[in-house]
Order: structure tokens, then sequence, then C-alpha cells
């Protein structure tokens, strides 16, 4: 195998890269007034003015209930970013040279994530515009940018990082109209997905493989995806963080007398992954894989959250351990032939973590809706949009070049 070097710039290639990043941040300052500025975006002036009118009416009685069922949605909010940021950040630790990169990375695309949601949303018409300003449009956002968290797992370490900023511009446009087709739009009601296992995970999921089909022949002679004990503990870590915090995902925006249910739910589902996983990885390997842990034990949350609000504890179980099974299963013998299939790898395995386990998890919406059609249907067109706007977003970003050296922080950072 072929050892790929990275090039050094010439004056001239750092004098063009420098007058890009310049014109990027004008870009980002323009965009930023035309985005929330009041004066120019007339659904953020109402917003803000709503604010206002709830502020100066304090004193009755919806409107304190309100502020107060805010602020526990403020608390979950923060905790989601922490998946975002710690939990998947160290979870994509794991490629053992490019620890920078990955963390870089997220960042970067939880950044642009966040206000293009709500930019979009925003100028988005009736359907959108209502709450622009509002805790649930921000954990919205957030439940958009995990799912753009997914996207990335499947390209990870062969992108630079301009790609990944140009993933998300693509992303985040798609991700939207999926969601108002699904469960907004009205062609699909009764769809049942409280939690997101189809709508968040399973759309990122495809969305990566979608960006990574058809690029096998691209990286064979490029350095291997490797790890080790001490990036794999680094994973451990985050993929510890996103089971802590997960039931505060799911039950983020689910009513005040359903949350105790919704979190007793995630966590059972979470255990019966983990011990899935463990007894699976041994049944399968013969000995633990360290990566199976880290991943498969969080299919359970993954899976539950289509109802995660609607069954009992030990329908969560078992869901969770279906997962962790599946997962496990995905993680040891499905991908090889899911690559081969889509000619294209997979890095962090969210075919096996988030896509697989979110399509399990939308079935099982079945169980309480019995609209069978309905769920399918909707299940199909996700995954259909999404690939779909993955192969597209993967067209343009190859537009951009290719990483000089795959799986390392060498070709960016300052090492």
């Amino acid at each position: 195998m072929s050892q790929i070097t990275a090039r050094e710039q010439t004056p001239t290639e750092e004098s063009s890269s420098g007058k890009g990043l310049l014109i990027l941040f004008l870009l980002l300052i323009i965009a930023a007034a035309l985005a929330f500025v009041p004066s120019i975006n007339q659904n953020v002036a109402s917003g803000m003015k709503a604010i206002a009118a709830n502020g100066s009416n304090s004193t009755a009685l919806t409107g304190s209930i309100g502020t107060i069922f805010d602020t526990l949605k403020y608390e979950r909010s923060i905790h989601i970013l922490a998946m975002l940021l710690v939990g998947f950040g160290f979870l994509m630790v794991f490629v053992r040279k490019h620890g920078y990169s990955s963390i870089l990375a997220t960042f970067l695309v939880v950044s642009i994530a966040l206000p293009m949601y709500m930019l979009v949303k925003s100028y988005g018409g009736e359907h959108f515009s209502a709450a622009t300003i509002s805790i649930d449009t921000l954990i919205m956002a957030e439940f958009a940018a995990a799912s753009l968290l997914i996207a990335i797992g499947a390209p990870l370490g062969k992108l630079k990082m301009e790609q990944y900023f140009l993933m998300a511009l693509l992303f985040i446009p798609a991700y939207i109209l999926n969601e108002w087709l699904i469960l907004d739009s009205g062609f699909f009601n009764g769809f049942l997905d409280t939690g997101g296992s189809v709508v968040i995970h399973a759309f990122g999921a495809y969305f990566g493989l979608g960006v990574v089909a058809g690029t096998l022949k691209r990286f064979q002679e490029a350095p291997t995806c490797e790890a080790d004990q001490n990036s794999n503990q680094f994973a451990l870590l985050g993929s510890m963080m996103l089971w802590i915090f997960w039931p505060s995902f799911t039950g983020a925006l689910v009513s005040p007398d359903r949350l105790i249910l919704t979190v007793i739910n995630t966590i059972f589902a979470l255990c019966g992954a983990t011990l899935a996983t463990y007894i699976f990885s041994r049944l399968i390997r013969g000995k633990i894989e360290i990566a199976d842990i880290a991943n498969a034990s969080l299919a359970g949350g993954v899976a539950i959250g289509s109802i995660c609000n609607m069954t009992n504890p030990g329908y969560a179980l078992l869901i969770g351990i279906a997962a962790g099974a599946l997962s496990t299963v995905g993680y040891a013998i499905i991908a090889p032939r899911v690559e081969k299939f889509i000619q294209g790898s997979d890095t962090c395995g969210v075919h096996n973590l988030h896509g697989m386990p979110g399509i399990l998890g939308g079935l099982t919406g079945i169980l309480i809706t019995g609209a069978a059609g309905i769920q399918i249907m909707g299940i199909l067109l996700t995954v259909c949009i999404a690939f779909i706007g993955g192969k597209i977003a993967g067209f343009l970003i190859d537009l951009m070049g290719t990483k000089a050296i795959p799986y390392s922080d060498e070709e960016e950072f300052v090492l």
C-alpha cells in the first residue's frame, strides 16, 4: 500500500486560501445580519415582541407556568448540547490520528446547524415562522445538528475541514424538507416518531451513506482507519456522555405528564442494548470488541425514540435488547456487505448504530398506531430523500478535491 504524503502549499496557494477565508468571514457577517436582525427579519421581530409581552404579563398563571416549562426545556437543551459537542465529538475520536479533526468538525457543523436551521425556519412561510425565537425551535435545531453529526460520521476522516462545512450547509435544507414532509405537511397524519428514530437518526445515517456511496476505489490506496487503546477510551467517554443525557434528548419536547415515563423507557432501552451488545459481541467475535460497546450500546436510545412516550418499560427493555443485538450484528457481519453494495466505506458505522435501529424504531410505531401503511411510507420516504440528498451533496463536495492524508490531522493542524 502506497503512503500518501501531504504537499506543502506554495505562497500563491496560501494567499488564495487567506482570501477565501476572508470572503467566508464577510459572508458570515452578512448572513447574520439578514438572518436575525429584527429590522430585517420580521419574524424575529415578532418573536421578540411576544417575549416582551409575556414578560410584562408575568403575573398571569399561564405565563408563569409557561415560563417554568420553558426553563425545564432549557435544561434539557443544554443536556443535548453536551451530547452534541462532548458525546458525539469524543465518540468520533476513536480514529487514532484524527482526534483534532473529529472534535473541530463537530464544533464547526454544530455552529453552522443551529443558526442555519432557525434561519430557514424564520423565512420558511406560515408553517415555520410562528415561533422562530423559542426554546422549542432551539431544541428542534439541536435535533437537526444531531442528525448532521450522524451524517458526517460516515465520511469521517476522508473530508477536508471546509468540506464538512459545505456538507453542513447542504444537509440542513434537506433535513428541514424531510422534517416538514413527514411531520408537518399533513401527508403522513398519524406517523409516530416522538424521539426521532426515523426523522433524526435514520435520516442522518442514510444521508451520510449517500455522501460516501461510490467512493471506495478513490481511497483504496489511502492509509487505513486505525484505533488504539487511548483513542478507544476517549470514544467510550463520548459514548457514556451520550448514554447519560439520552433521556433529555427523547424527552425534550414531550408533554410534562409523559416526561417521567419517557425517561424511564429510554433508560431501560439503553440498558437492554448495553447488555445485548456485550452478549452478542462475545457470541460473534469470541472476545469483546470495544467498538461494539462504544456504539451498539447506544442503539436502544435510537430505537426507542419513535414510541418513547407511548410504551411501557417492559417493552422498552425488549426494544433495547433487539436494537443492541441488531447493531452488534451490523458491526460484525452486515457492515462489509453494505459497504460493498454502496461502494463506499462507513467510518463510524452509522448504518449499524443509527440506520437499522432507526428503522426498527420507526416500525415499532405500528404497534401503537396500527397504521402500518403510514409508518412504512414515512420510513421509506425518509430513507430515499436522505440517500438522494447525500448523493447530491457528495457530488458537490467532490468538486472541492480530496483530502491528501485520510484519517490524519497532519494536513490541517500544527502538530
